[in-house]
């Protein structure tokens, strides 16, 4: 069972910021940033690896459009930062593809 997968049908609640035919963008619980979303396509796929090889490139498009959005309607688009943790070496704790857009503050230019 995926939790990722439960909010996108709607079985779990969740604070939407954006939502398409492909993508949901949601409020992340912990907060890391002034404003932390997560984008997260409709269809499963565990990680970027997984993506890449079973998709024609339509929920890709579909992701970086959604956190182009994400970061105009939050009110982050002149400076955000966009994460995403590719498998549980990286710190993936979900293992349905998504990214954090966090914004709201000025970042440091190292990243760790």
């Amino acid at each position: 069972m995926c939790i990722f997968c439960d909010i996108v049908e709607g079985k779990i609640p969740s604070t939407k910021v954006y939502e398409d035919e492909y993508v949901i963008a949601i409020r992340d619980l912990n907060p890391q940033a002034p404003v932390h979303d997560l984008v997260i396509p409709r269809k499963h796929f565990d990680n970027i690896v997984d993506m890449a090889q079973n998709d024609d490139g339509t929920y890709a498009a579909a992701v970086f459009d959604a956190i182009a959005e994400v970061a105009k309607v939050e009110g982050t688009d002149t400076g955000f930062r966009v994460i995403n943790n590719c498998g549980a070496d990286a710190g993936q704790s979900v293992m349905h593809v998504h990214f954090h857009v966090l914004g709201g503050r000025k970042f440091e230019e190292k990243i760790i």
